[in-house]
């Protein structure tokens, strides 16, 4: 029957297995756009422009799929969204122009999106139905999936061309998807677990809230901490290896080595984000997660040798790990798919500002500086998640 606790189990092995595959399909996507970049004779701005079309798709989408998960279902819009993801991995080698690219990116953009959204909302019906933080370990799956996609995405560069190896990537999504998707539909989601009566029970694990003009202002507070975590995330995919580089003279292997740390250390901290949790609860590491990554990003930001900045990374990534899970989650517990959607929306909003947001900072002052407002941001969440600690619960 229903939520029993093998079914629960099974549940979080296939929502598992998609967040690696969405994680997979992206990485293995992004490692070929300097092939794209030639094939389409874009320039670096026109690419820039080109490649705003992924975010710009996720969060054009991101609310509708909220609306859909609700009259459909999460496991449902999923599946569909998975089939979407993989078939539009494919489109981008057929492109040979910037504004081509840019169109097709909207729709592999708003499939991808569209299935955070939807995963992302299965992912927390589990977690109030099972009474244990596991959001961080679908989020590790995710990151796990996207090293392993780049990794062999890397591998494969110079012996299949672009064309060969995203059908590859389309091809091998929709085999896992027949996999994975017929288990997901034929598991019901979890129901909501019995009022606890113990005195401690947490209100905020009951069923999601109307989204009502205070219900939507806590939704949006707790999409401020996934803009916060985006905004470092973005900012350090498209800057690290440059300031390693500019600022402190690394070659351009070393400087490869700060943003794979990162990486490296924002999945370590996912990974060992559900005992975190049981441990500190959501508040204590939502404040202890912010004030640990602004401080590591000051000394990546600021640090002058290599390898004192490359330090700073990994703090920041091991601080920046289960923000953006503890936030979707928390907003997700409120308001269901609605909530995921705003947070998620707000959170690619952060994404998508950091990396310009930089840049401009940077011809204002300096790199180093710029880089410290992810500090600050940071900080910020660290805040944000320090004054909402009750708010859920009243």
């Amino acid at each position: 029957m229903p939520g029993t606790p093998t079914d629960l189990t099974r549940l979080r092995v296939v929502l598992t297995a998609f967040f690696a595959l969405d994680g997979f399909i992206f990485a293995g996507w992004v490692v070929r756009i300097p092939a794209i970049k030639h094939q389409t004779g874009a320039s670096a701005g026109t690419l820039g422009l080109a490649l705003l079309g992924v975010s710009a798709g996720a969060v054009i989408t991101m609310m509708l799929t909220g609306r859909l998960c609700r009259r459909y279902g999460n496991h449902q819009v999923t599946v569909v969204c998975a089939v979407l993801l993989s078939l539009s991995v494919s489109l981008p080698p057929l492109t040979h122009s910037a504004l081509a690219l840019g169109l097709v990116l909207l729709v592999f953009g708003a499939a991808y999106g569209s299935i955070n959204v939807a995963f992302n909302s299965a992912a927390v019906e589990l977690v109030r139905t099972m009474r244990r933080p596991i959001m961080p370990s679908f989020h590790a799956a995710f990151s796990l999936g996207g090293m392993v996609g780049a990794g062999l995405g890397g591998l494969v560069a110079g012996v299949l061309t672009p064309t060969q190896h995203l059908f590859g990537l389309a091809v091998l999504g929709l085999l896992v998807t027949a996999l994975i998707g017929p288990p997901l539909l034929r598991l019901q989601p979890p129901p909501p677990p019995p009022p606890a009566s113990a005195p401690d029970s947490r209100k905020e694990e009951a069923a999601p809230r109307r989204l009502d003009t205070r219900t939507r202002g806590l939704v949006v507070t707790f999409g401020l901490i996934a803009l916060c975590t985006a905004f470092g995330e973005g900012a350090l995919a498209d800057w690290s290896a440059l300031h390693l580089q500019q600022d402190l003279d690394a070659t351009a292997g070393a400087a490869a080595i700060g943003y794979s740390c990162f990486a490296l250390a924002m999945t370590v901290g996912r990974l060992s984000g559900t005992r975190l949790l049981e441990r500190l609860g959501r508040t204590r590491t939502l404040v202890s997660g912010g004030t640990t990554a602004a401080a590591g990003m000051l000394l990546g930001a600021l640090a002058p040798t290599l390898w004192a900045a490359v330090l700073g990374f990994v703090i920041t990534g091991l601080g920046l790990a289960n923000l953006f899970p503890v936030a979707v989650e928390r907003a997700g517990t409120l308001a269901g798919p609605d909530g995921v959607a705003i947070a998620s929306t707000l959170g690619y909003g952060g994404m998508l500002l950091g990396p310009p947001a930089i840049g401009f900072m940077a011809d204002w002052y300096s790199l180093p500086a710029a880089l410290t407002s992810v500090a600050v941001l940071a900080a910020t969440a660290a805040l944000i998640g320090f004054l909402t600690r009750h708010a859920a619960e009243r």
